[in-house]
């Protein structure tokens, strides 16, 4: 089927947003030269309402839900988005086309004073704006104070260089498209900050109806990539996990196998699950390896960690 020679992509018109969608426009149009490509800037409700936490207002779904209404009413074609803040449950009729390579999945500790999280004195003030940030360290480090911190990217570092916060904790990842890399004090492993499912990851969305875009998109798919997301993404959609739980789950090969690692924990971090499953290769369906950590998960009591927290919202 011909495919479109203009396309128009939805996008939040925050800097890291703009410099995803730009990345993507820059890719088609490399495959694709004559290719049109236009920018659709939005502000998302999760955009405006700053000044609550995200779990109490609805979720990174928020991030969403405008650019897939642009869809829908065919005012953009396709919606670029960090995967980490997409639902769990896309809306019937929308599908991801394309999942980018990752760029580096880990946490960072941002800091103008401490080396490492560790040295941080007691009642040190660390900010982070994720449920699943904050559990980790108040399990590891329960003499911190880990207080919410919303904003861009930039809002983020300005209210560390102000002094608002002994450090702060970001995505890696963005601080690398948006050219920070040299703020970043120390990279957190896994063991120590599990990444969020599809955190690096960068996805395409276009209608399901759209069999153009679907196949037009298909070379910036990314299998390894996109199996990993896929595995992550299962494991909380078996969990039904929501916006009020920490969970994390972290793909990544290893050799020739696939390992799937989880936790799920309170947000004071309290109780903790964590576990791991191995899959011997990508022709392993990701969706059953995320099922299989989740049971592990659900038998070590994450299910009664999730139905507290369910009960208390």
């Amino acid at each position: 089927m011909p495919f479109p020679n203009r396309i128009t992509i939805a996008t939040r018109e925050s800097a890291l947003a703009l410099w995803q969608a730009n990345h993507i426009r820059d890719r088609l149009v490399a495959l694709y030269p004559g290719l049109d490509v236009r920018i659709l800037g939005m502000t998302t409700q999760g955009d405006r309402m700053l000044s609550s936490s995200l779990a109490d207002i609805g979720g990174k779904g928020l991030f969403v839900k405008e650019l897939e209404g642009a869809l829908e009413e065919h005012r953009a074609d396709i919606a670029v988005h960090s995967m980490k803040d997409v639902p769990m449950h896309l809306p019937p009729g929308f599908a991801i086309a394309a999942v980018t390579e990752r760029e580096d999945p880990r946490d960072a500790l941002v800091s103008n004073l401490y080396p490492r999280v560790s040295s941080l004195p007691q009642g040190g003030r660390v900010g982070t704006s994720s449920l699943r940030r904050a559990s980790q360290l108040r399990s590891r480090y329960p003499h911190l104070v880990v207080a919410p911190l919303r904003g861009n990217v930039q809002t983020r570092l300005r209210k560390l260089d102000e002094g608002m916060y002994a450090a702060i904790v970001l995505a890696a990842a963005g601080l690398v498209r948006l050219g920070l890399a040299a703020r970043i004090t120390l990279m957190l492993e896994p063991e120590d900050s599990l990444p969020a499912a599809g955190q690096g990851a960068l996805g395409i969305e276009c209608l399901e109806s759209r069999t153009d875009l679907l196949e037009m998109l298909r070379p910036l798919n990314h299998p390894e990539s996109a199996w990993c997301v896929r595995a992550e993404r299962s494991v909380s959609r078996s969990l039904s996990g929501s916006c009020v739980a920490p969970i994390g789950a972290f793909a990544q090969r290893r050799g020739s196998e696939l390992n799937l690692r989880g936790f799920v924990a309170s947000p004071d971090g309290a109780r903790y699950v964590s576990g791991a499953v191995q899959a011997p290769s990508l022709d392993t369906n990701p969706e059953e390896v995320g099922q299989a950590l989740a049971a592990q998960l659900t038998a070590g009591g994450a299910r009664e960690i999730l139905a507290a927290l369910s009960d208390e919202h």
